[in-house]
């Protein structure tokens, strides 16, 4: 590997426009990048990034950070070459200053002009990859069921897994549909509201094993028509009703139970209808990714410009029970999933990456590049604690104040510790 060339003075130049203010030594950088001439820099054995055109330079010059990165590697300018996790997590460990976007001086934009200007990289701002979203778009990046069957395996779950005892992804899912289940206690007959039926993995399982008639709300028709399909293919047919997004088709209610599953997809529906659906003595279980405690400047991330711009700004988890709590809901039991959603968007990673070829194919590279991207990034922002996911649950007290017997001492998840 050549070390001199375009690529030593890349460094200098990609310290300031990764790092921001005061890091201008090539030893702050904590990976290797490769030019597009060959040439290498940085701390042999790291994660390598490989600048396949002058055009990712500029989108970093214009936007420095995370958004200059993520364009860059969506539009194909810039490689990960090896561990995809290592790589950004190399890079957000020295990136991440409270969270605020990269701030340079004017000192660091003249020297990053002059350097840039050597290397042809100077020039009016590039267009956002066509995967990106304009500002307010309306809803999350969509692929086929045939590409998302090879991301979330043959369950096509699109929640957390529970990794307990589970040795595997497959196994995982089961034991988080056979847990909310029994949790549940639901009887045949009764009904139940999923609030994000996804490819209807959940749906089907209650409909299936406990014998409720489900009302599933899906973001598109595709979806819609694949659980149909899926409730006909397992003799279930009559007990699941297809909808569509606007929890407006969820009818008048009353449901005895409501199931909110985010994973791959994120839960926005309001919350304070979800009240006004359930039956007296109705159950609720939310899952929901959340964001620690503390101030919170708004802005266009990865995350809301690629994949749920509409809900793409978590709340905390106290912001969150005090919206169920002003709905009129009593929380029951808060339960933690952390841990085991790591897990289970590593195994999704894991799956697109092992399918890459089919999956670039189905929704073209583009697109499974944003979706690795924020599986990683997801990822390595649960381990690191700066997201977290919790399941509450939570019921509509009856007109005498009682809650049921559903619920009663029932931790949110039972016998899940993770594994290790």
């Amino acid at each position: 590997m050549r070390n001199d060339g375009i690529a030593s003075r890349l460094a200098p130049l990609l310290t300031r426009i990764l790092l921001g203010e005061g890091r201008e030594a090539a030893g702050d950088l904590p990976i290797r990048v490769r030019a597009w001439d060959g040439s290498t820099v940085g701390p042999p054995g790291a994660p390598a990034f490989v600048i396949r055109h002058r055009r990712a330079l500029r989108r970093l010059l214009w936007k420095p950070g995370e958004m200059g990165l993520a364009r860059a590697y969506v539009a194909g300018e810039l490689d990960i070459e090896g561990d995809v996790f290592g790589a950004l997590d190399a890079v957000q460990r020295v990136m991440r200053s409270g969270d605020e976007p990269i701030r340079l001086s004017s000192d660091d934009k003249r020297e990053i002009v002059r350097t840039a200007v050597t290397l042809g990289a100077v020039g009016p701002e590039p267009k956002p990859p066509p995967e990106e979203f304009p500002s307010g778009a309306p809803g999350p990046l969509r692929a086929s069921a045939a590409f998302f069957a090879r991301l979330l395996g043959p369950s096509m779950a699109h929640g957390s897994g529970l990794w307990a005892d589970a040795v595997d992804l497959d196994a995982a899912q089961q034991a988080a549909l056979n847990t909310l289940a029994e949790r549940l206690e639901l009887l045949p007959g009764q009904r139940v509201l999923d609030l994000n039926a996804g490819w209807g993995s959940l749906g089907c399982h209650l409909a299936e094993q406990l014998g409720v008639r489900v009302v599933a709300m899906t973001r598109s028709p595709e979806q819609a028509e694949f659980m149909a399909e899926r409730a006909r293919a397992l003799g279930v047919a009559e007990l699941v009703d297809v909808r569509g997004w606007d929890l407006a088709e969820a009818g008048g209610g009353p449901y005895d139970a409501i199931v909110g599953m985010a994973g791959a997809e994120t839960l926005s529906h309001e919350i304070a209808p979800i009240y006004d659906l359930l039956a007296p003595g109705g159950r609720l279980m939310l899952q929901q990714p959340v964001r620690r405690p503390g101030p919170h400047q708004i802005r266009r991330t990865f995350t809301t410009s690629y994949m749920f711009p509409e809900d793409g700004e978590l709340l905390p988890l106290g912001a969150l029970v005090a919206a169920l709590e002003d709905a009129g809901l009593e929380i029951r039991a808060i339960g933690a999933l952390r841990e085991h959603h790591a897990r289970t968007l590593r195994a999704w990673a894991a799956n697109l990456q092992r399918h890459w070829a089919e999956c670039s194919d189905l929704a073209g590279e583009g697109v499974a590049r944003v979706w690795l991207l924020y599986l990683a990034a997801s990822a390595l922002a649960c381990e690191s604690g700066r997201i977290g996911v919790h399941e509450i649950c939570a019921i509509r007290r009856d007109r005498d104040g009682r809650a049921g017997v559903a619920l009663l001492d029932t931790p949110a998840v039972r016998g899940v510790p993770l594994g290790s």
